[in-house]
């Protein structure tokens, strides 16, 4: 999977003779489906600006670690701000990568502080449990089960998957990631006629983080690319990194996948420990969410803090 750079170098501009258009010189400008598309020189395939329309575009927002035991009017509890981001971008359904709610996800916590930020976002919630879940002393997942319903359990199971667009996302439970979640997984994608392959779950293969490599899904990476997925969101370490596109041996590989660790949601921040190979881009002490731009072919992110300003963008990705 090769990225196309989001912003174009200064250049010198000419003017088109057919179009009365200014492009830069050796440009290519084409007609694409009645739209104008330019693309740089030497580059006919380029992809056009991300403003331009796109078949098939809708926008998901993303993020992972989440309620703390606070609300609102506590102006240091963040997971109400970070909500708030989402109820402007208004998005046409939300990912959570785990632990959404400290520290022990009980449901009477759930109902008392998750619920009065991203609850307003329960209905079109896609969630995936963390570590946090699993620490209910009413039983694994108890409280994270009740709260969400059938939301989180839609085939009875705490891993599942659905389609939107030309997308296939696949949410998967790493708190046990044993060999009857993976052959769910290896029939779910071979059964998947999706174009491009999104899957999410809480502990990353990958992160420079205070908690670090999380082997435990390295099973799940493998599967993944060969099914030839795009990408992979992740939370449990507290800080924002996005990867260049790897293998699930950490090697980079333009076929690969992209790795996006999110975990700023709302819970306190960590360090940054060790950085990984192929680790672009890191963030910590910056809350906010993730802004996922989806295409009928492609994809890519903007990180938007809780001032509503853009923190980071990500490269354009064509899906495989």
């Amino acid at each position: 999977m090769t990225p196309t750079p989001r912003a174009a170098k200064s250049r010198t501009f000419l003017t088109n003779p057919r179009t009365g258009i200014p492009t830069a010189a050796g440009a290519v400008l084409a007609l694409v489906g009645g739209a104008l598309l330019w693309s740089p020189a030497g580059r006919a395939d380029a992809a056009p600006e991300r403003t331009a329309a796109k078949a098939g575009a809708f926008t998901v927002v993303a993020a992972g670690d989440i309620a703390e035991q606070c609300t609102a009017s506590s102006s240091s509890c963040v997971h109400p701000k970070t909500a708030a981001q989402v109820k402007k971008i208004d998005p046409a359904f939300v990912l959570t990568m785990g632990d959404n709610q400290y520290d022990d996800a009980r449901l009477k916590d759930f109902q008392k502080y998750y619920d009065t930020s991203w609850g307003a976002f329960k209905a079109k919630t896609h969630p995936v449990a963390g570590n946090h879940e699993t620490y209910d002393p009413a039983g694994k997942l108890s409280g994270y089960k009740s709260y969400f319903g059938s939301v989180a359990y839609p085939q009875g199971k705490s891993y599942y998957s659905f389609d939107h667009g030309n997308w296939h996302f696949v949410a998967l439970d790493s708190n046990s990631l044993d060999s009857t979640q993976t052959k769910w997984l290896k029939d779910d994608l071979a059964a998947n006629s999706k174009k491009c392959v999104a899957a999410y779950w809480h502990h990353p293969l990958f992160s420079s983080g205070e908690h670090g490599n999380q082997p435990v899904s390295r099973s799940v990476w493998k599967l993944l690319y060969d099914a030839k997925a795009e990408l992979v969101l992740n939370g449990h370490d507290h800080h924002y990194e996005r990867f260049a596109p790897q293998d699930p041996d950490g090697k980079a590989d333009p076929n690969g996948l992209v790795e996006l660790l999110a975990g700023m949601g709302g819970a306190n921040p960590y360090k940054i420990e060790e950085v990984q190979p192929n680790s672009e881009k890191r963030l910590t002490k910056t809350f906010g969410v993730v802004k996922l731009n989806f295409t009928d072919d492609g994809f890519s992110w903007d990180l938007v803090g809780t001032d509503g300003k853009t923190k980071d963008s990500s490269p354009s990705y064509r899906c495989h």
